[in-house]
């Protein structure tokens, strides 16, 4: 297989880092929710406060990841994505103010559990900080885009815009392939660092879906709106473990 097949695009066009076209849609206004459930509003403003602190806390990771870059260029490359996460950190804030929620009450819920979780999976190396970049919060970005399915659809597309790929997937499997091809040992390490990641990543998602009963709401559904049944939620773990197995033959590693 070629590199050029390995880079083969996703399905959603890689943005530009930085760009913020379509980030917050046309016409969406302040009261958005559906009729007659109650429940609906706080379950969206659990997801856009997760959303929102997952993309700062992925700024604030690629921006340290960016200090341990080998070179001025890579340096540049992971700020430069560094800077798109924190765009769209603004624009799911500016979305939850236009609901008239205070952003930082809406984030609140999530810390704990988010910083427990970079805690945990704090990168040692640039290779680490990159796999972690695309892997484990790849994880996280495919547990939100299961979630939008049952949102409206000015939601959804906010949340699918800021989960698109801002052009890191490239960058990272172009960068740790010349690296393990340049010395293979590295590529049991980061094999090994994947697995840690897609487990703790997983264990994430879930405690989150579980903790927050609006959030979880919105996949087991309410009166009047269907969620996804028991036999869905599995399929829908299934495949988030699933692409998580492609991004690592992506990579060149062994899921």
């Amino acid at each position: 297989m070629s590199d050029d097949d390995v880079l083969e695009s996703r399905s959603d066009d890689p943005e530009e880092p930085g760009d913020r076209r379509d980030l917050v849609p046309e016409g969406t206004g302040a009261g958005t929710t559906e009729a007659g459930d109650a429940a609906y509003r706080p379950a969206v403003i659990d997801l856009l406060g997760a959303l929102a602190y997952g993309e700062l806390m992925a700024f604030s990771q690629l921006a340290a990841d960016a200090e341990m870059a080998p070179s001025q260029p890579a340096k540049a490359a992971v700020a430069r994505l560094a800077v798109a996460e924190f765009h769209h950190y603004e624009a799911i804030t500016q979305r939850l103010r236009e609901m008239g929620v205070d952003p930082n009450a809406a984030v609140e819920p999530f810390v704990a559990s988010f910083d427990a979780y970079h805690e945990r999976t704090s990168p040692s190396t640039y290779l680490e900080g990159l796999v972690k970049a695309y892997v484990g919060d790849g994880i996280a970005q495919d547990f939100y885009r299961e979630i939008a399915a049952y949102v409206d659809a000015p939601t959804r597309q906010l949340v699918e815009a800021a989960m698109s790929d801002m052009g890191q997937a490239e960058f990272v499997v172009r960068e740790v392939r010349a690296a393990t091809k340049a010395d293979p040992r590295v590529s049991g390490r980061l094999a090994l660092w994947g697995r840690r990641l897609v487990g703790e990543a997983l264990t994430q998602a879930q405690r989150v879906g579980v903790e927050r009963d609006a959030l979880s709401s919105l996949l087991v559904g309410a009166p009047g709106r269907p969620g996804a049944d028991l036999a869905e939620l599995g399929r829908m773990f299934a495949r988030l473990t699933d692409e998580h197995t492609r991004r690592m033959a992506r990579l060149g590693l062994s899921a």
